[in-house]
């Protein structure tokens, strides 16, 4: 198949970016998870939370997102992305909608947490699979370019969050935004669908190891790889960094820095911009330098911001902003070397279920995060300790990405 196949009316090689921007979209509903740290606070006082309750949403909605993205990406391969994301879009919204009715923060767990995370995880797997098989000659910058709405979706949910919590409350926000993801979600799920068989780009001629047709691994033997382990390990890492200082960026913002929440808020929209901005720059650099070397790139910059965050006090607006942009970004970088190291190492065939089993990486980051947070604050009263594990954790990745981050010998 080459450009004189139409898309969307289009040829081919233009018409497809159509699935990228479509992409994008339902990526914006799905992350509106990273403004929950504008829920967080209201959620404790309405509940009389700890902070580490305060985090168990947010943890167990990632740790789900993760889990059901591996359990989507057989169905996802086998029944094709559109009938797979609609089933999830409808989920997501339900999620949400039920947290309306909940009178606890356990409530909150199940309905936010359980259903709406297992509807993000049933829908994330299909964009990212329409991405990579789209774009075989431009795997990461498609899919960070398509995951871009993910990371920048705080900068539209966070202020409407924000605008809504103030007008009626946290729990009829939840109900209110819910029957918004829902509806976007499922209609626009409905023009998601593969190339053909062996679909490359006209134009476009590649290497015979990842010529279509070739052979991949499957997901058997890549969990036989030491390069599957270095991947696996450094997404922790890396997630776990980011998902923390995602969760607890407007907590931090009040309770250390000593901002007032209207300016809290309007620093996670800026972050957002930078979680988003990062798929796309890490992707294009994963596809140019390595995933190697885009992951050491990432764990420095964790580092540096981890080392600005131990530093900083009352009125340290500016360290604030340029950590946590730095943290927002090598977030988004992760969910852009992730996917697009997992099709250039282990190959397209099954790939859905393949970057399922990588993606357990971020559930698992979730958690760490969501106890490193919690236990510095319930424990030492301040989440500065917080980032004394993330700057150990950026070393450890950085020594783990040179070693162990490398094609597989197939």
């Amino acid at each position: 198949m080459g450009d004189d196949s139409k898309v969307f009316g289009m040829s081919a090689n233009a018409g497809r970016w159509v699935f990228v921007f479509v992409g994008m979209i339902v990526n914006m509903c799905l992350g509106a998870v990273y403004a929950y740290s504008v829920f967080k606070k209201p959620l404790e006082e309405m509940f009389k939370a700890t902070a580490t309750q305060g985090n168990l949403p947010y943890m167990i909605f990632l740790a789900m997102f993760a889990l059901f993205t591996f359990f989507a990406g057989r169905f996802i391969d086998k029944y094709g992305p559109r009938k797979v994301m609609m089933l999830g879009g409808v989920v997501v919204g339900v999620g949400w909608m039920l947290t309306y009715f909940a009178s606890s923060i356990t409530m909150v767990v199940l309905t936010y947490g359980v259903i709406g995370g297992a509807g993000v995880g049933i829908v994330y797997g299909g964009p990212v699979s329409v991405a990579t098989r789209w774009f075989p000659d431009k795997k990461g910058l498609a899919v960070g370019l398509s995951l871009l709405g993910f990371g920048a979706s705080a900068f539209v949910t966070a202020p409407l969050a924000k605008s809504l919590i103030g007008s009626f409350g946290p729990l009829p926000t939840f109900g209110i935004m819910g029957i918004a993801f829902l509806v976007i979600t499922v209609i626009l799920s409905t023009v998601m669908r593969f190339p053909p068989a062996n679909y490359k780009p006209a134009g476009w001629n590649p290497p015979a190891a990842t010529a279509p047709g070739s052979k991949s691994m499957t997901t058997g033997q890549m969990l036989g790889t030491a390069s599957f382990y270095g991947l696996w390990l450094c997404y922790i890492l890396g997630a776990t960094a980011g998902l923390m200082a995602i969760g607890i960026s407007a907590s931090v913002g009040r309770e250390v820095i000593g901002l007032d929440a209207g300016m809290a808020a309007t620093l996670v929209m800026i972050f957002a911009i930078f979680n988003g901005i990062g798929r796309p720059i890490f992707g294009a650099l994963t596809d140019k330098i390595t995933p190697k070397w885009s992951a050491v790139l990432s764990f420095i910059i964790i580092f540096v911001a981890s080392a600005m965050m131990l530093v900083a006090d009352k009125g340290s607006v500016g360290l604030y902003a340029v950590a946590f942009c730095g943290f927002w970004l090598c977030l988004g970088g992760w969910l852009a070397i992730g996917p697009a190291a997992t099709a250039a190492f282990y190959g397209l065939e099954g790939y859905a279920q393949k970057y399922g089993v990588v993606f357990s990486a971020y559930g698992l980051g979730a958690i760490i995060g969501g106890i490193i947070s919690g236990s510095a604050k319930d424990t030492f009263g301040s989440y500065t300790v917080a980032f004394y594990p993330t700057a150990g954790m950026a070393i450890l990745g950085i020594i783990l990405a040179i070693i162990l981050l490398r094609p597989p010998k197939k």
